[in-house]
């Protein structure tokens, strides 16, 4: 009976992590559109969007956690320095500025590759064999968001530049998963969170001075513009402050591996979203990126999950 409660108890709470992965996705896909608004029509540059929400995130997540302030060791604060720098500075810069070098093709889809760089590094850090299932519906997945981008007219182009910037925004998002993983156990997610918004911010902060842009605070309080500040609201309090805790929680839950692979739906959220709120036709190509993006996260999962209870039952009675 114990046993049951306990696993009825994992189940659930396998639930929750794939909702919340799920709900994450959803803002970050739609935060392009945000952010299109902002660095678009009102001319934040890409440090401008970055420093702004961040910052605000973690204000508003401070208010709440500011009872602990230092972490357990000097080892952990360089854990979350790390995490910070990747997740936060290194993450967002690198994908905006690559769109100023390369195709919104290439930075969409080698942007996607970061759930394969996370497998990898989880595969030569923590010595995980590579489940079949887990690379076979991460491929079918990744064809499936190749797919979305193309039924846009994307293309791709060589441009080592701007392929470099995106390649470099994938890995630094693999890098804070494995590294993320190793506090985890230590501390809960709204302080791990709240000490990545920290650490990223100060470092992107002096590039925001040196940046030859002005800035567009006055934009950002206009009240005959509000749209510039609800859209910062939501980048700063949705898909940075909630999404990053939930995130953070579902690679608790389901591992980094598994919660990762849901960003291969990124782009098929901001297809959707374009389609509702700028009336982007969706393509025949686009539907079976849908079909094969969805089909890749479930036949990963489930093939996993199979793959567990085959060698639970091996492990309950040898002869199976």
């Amino acid at each position: 009976m114990a046993e049951l409660t306990r696993n009825s108890s994992g189940g659930t709470s396998k639930i929750w992590g794939h909702l919340g992965a799920l709900f994450v996705v959803i803002c970050w896909g739609v935060s392009f559109l945000s952010t299109k608004v902002l660095m678009g029509e009102g001319g934040f540059s890409p440090i401008e969007v970055f420093v702004y929400r961040f910052t605000l995130a973690y204000l508003v997540l401070l208010a709440f956690t500011f009872r602990k302030i230092k972490s357990d060791s000097w080892a952990d604060e360089l854990r979350f320095v790390v995490c910070g720098i990747c997740s936060g500075a290194i993450y967002f810069i690198t994908e905006n500025y690559a769109l100023r070098y390369t195709s919104t093709g290439n930075v969409s889809l080698l942007s996607a590759v970061s759930p394969i760089f996370t497998t990898l590094l989880m595969a030569v850090v923590f010595r995980q064999a590579i489940k079949m299932g887990t690379a076979f519906g991460s491929l079918i997945a990744f064809a499936g968001v190749a797919c979305v981008v193309f039924s846009h007219g994307g293309s791709l182009e060589f441009s080592p530049k701007g392929d470099l910037l995106a390649l470099s925004s994938a890995l630094s998002w693999a890098i804070y998963s494995i590294v993320v993983k190793k506090i985890m156990p230590r501390y809960d997610s709204l302080y791990i969170t709240r000490k990545m918004f920290f650490y990223g911010t100060i470092v992107a902060v002096p590039l925001l001075f040196i940046q030859q842009q002005p800035l567009h605070l006055g934009e950002l309080f206009s009240l005959q513009e509000p749209k510039y500040l609800l859209n910062m609201l939501f980048l700063a309090l949705m898909c940075s402050l909630a999404a990053f805790i939930l995130f953070n929680q579902a690679m608790r839950i389901l591992g980094a591996v598994t919660a990762n692979n849901y960003i291969y739906a990124q782009p098929l959220v901001t297809m959707i979203a374009a389609y509702l709120v700028f009336h982007e036709e969706i393509t025949l190509l686009g539907y079976i990126g849908c079909a094969l993006i969805i089909g890749g996260l479930i036949l990963a999962d489930k093939w996993t999950a199979d793959f567990r209870k085959r060698k639970l039952n091996k492990l309950q009675d040898p002869e199976l």
